[in-house]
């Protein structure tokens, strides 16, 4: 996976942008799942994240974080290849920091520079049944909006089938717990593996299109 202290590529250079929020970490190990599919799908994998967002005007936040993965750019997100889209779940939805995130994304719908570029969503929940599958059908709609193919994840996926805490096929998930304490399961980080490869293959297939 790309060191989130490197330097940044050059944009001739394909990657995948796996962009995800993440208060307990959770999210951020399965972000790190998907990230390892993309690169074991023979792409590069630029991780990123995005500042937490407060209720009151405070004093922002630097641009680079004393510790932990990167903040995402426009310029990141703009020039990606594929997108692999997390956040836990807030009441169904995905958290506050990054829909503030996406709702600075108006100047890339404007130009379309998002267009048909495939991408996928996952999320974290601290109970079985805490919105897993709202908050990853309601984080596909700024894609759909800007014009991105997005993936879910097939039953030809035997873990899909049997798992007893997360992994959806509307994208991978991860049941945390009430504290959330409880690890990424062997299925659930199969399951975003697997989501990683599938978004990496679907990206290499288009990075060539020709779309009228």
């Amino acid at each position: 996976m790309t060191n989130p202290s490197a330097p940044i590529q050059s944009t001739d250079t394909p990657y995948v942008l796996v962009l995800y929020y993440s208060q307990h970490g959770t999210t951020k190990a399965l972000a790190y799942a998907i990230a390892q599919g993309i690169e074991d799908a023979g792409m590069t994998a630029r991780i990123r994240t995005v500042p937490t967002v407060a209720a009151e005007t405070v004093v922002a936040k630097p641009a680079i974080p004393d510790e932990g993965d990167l903040y995402c750019t426009l310029s990141d997100l703009k020039n990606c290849s594929g997108l692999a889209l997390g956040s836990p779940t807030h009441f169904g939805n995905m958290a506050g920091a990054m829909k503030h995130f996406w709702d600075s994304t108006v100047t890339l719908w404007l130009a379309g520079n998002l267009q048909n570029k495939p991408a996928c969503v996952f999320t974290s929940t601290g109970s079985m049944h805490g919105g897993q599958e709202t908050t990853l059908l309601t984080m596909m709609m700024p894609l759909l909006h800007h014009g991105m193919m997005v993936l879910g994840l097939p039953y030809s996926n035997p873990e899909l089938g049997r798992t007893n805490r997360g992994g959806t096929p509307y994208g991978a998930s991860h049941v945390s717990g009430s504290a959330h304490d409880q690890p990424v399961t062997k299925d659930e980080r199969t399951l975003a593996i697997a989501q990683g490869k599938r978004l990496a293959q679907a990206t290499k297939a288009l990075i060539n299109a020709t779309w009228s």
